[in-house]
């Protein structure tokens, strides 16, 4: 294999573990500043925009669970690594397309799964993970507040009828 094809497969594994999750994109018909524009929007969620071949990712994938992506590496691709809310990165690029109508979700990976676009969109329609940590952790304290008024009901309930004959007398 020549160097510079092994630097580039070596250059696009590096991307890919920068997190667990990673998106192919088509980036057909951006120009330089809206390519600026978009990492600009991406590096807020600490994901990263990256131009590769598609031979150096179908390479530098074959080996791991996610091979499959090899399908949907066809025209111009980019990937988005890096972040930690996957949600929110998917966001992010659903954002961009509808305003500019370029930079297409082809597929990508989450972990050792593979995602189609349609599943990117559904992950993308998610709540941000602290909104998740947030609806979680009221989950988990509704029954001890529902035990704790349980609790608390006989005494209410002694109260109003030593109140009820108080005010009888």
């Amino acid at each position: 294999m020549r160097p510079e094809k092994a630097y580039l497969i070596e250059e696009t594994n590096e991307h890919l573990s920068k997190s667990d999750f990673f998106f192919v994109t088509d980036y057909h018909g951006i120009n330089a500043e809206e390519t600026m524009e978009l990492r600009q929007k991406l590096a807020e969620r600490g994901a990263e925009f990256h131009v590769v071949k598609n031979s150096s990712l179908r390479l530098a994938t074959k080996d791991k669970p996610f091979s499959n992506i090899a399908l949907h590496l066809t025209g111009h691709t980019a990937i988005v690594v890096g972040g930690l809310d996957p949600s929110g990165v998917a966001k992010s690029l659903g954002e961009y397309f509808k305003k500019t109508d370029k930079v297409i979700v082809k597929a990508g990976a989450l972990g050792d799964r593979l995602l189609d676009a349609g599943e990117i969109k559904q992950l993308a329609s998610l709540p941000n993970k602290d909104a998740l940590r947030a609806q979680l952790l009221s989950l988990l304290s509704l029954p001890a507040s529902k035990f704790a008024s349980l609790l608390s009901t006989p005494a209410r309930s002694l109260v109003t009828v030593l109140k009820a004959k108080t005010e009888k007398n």
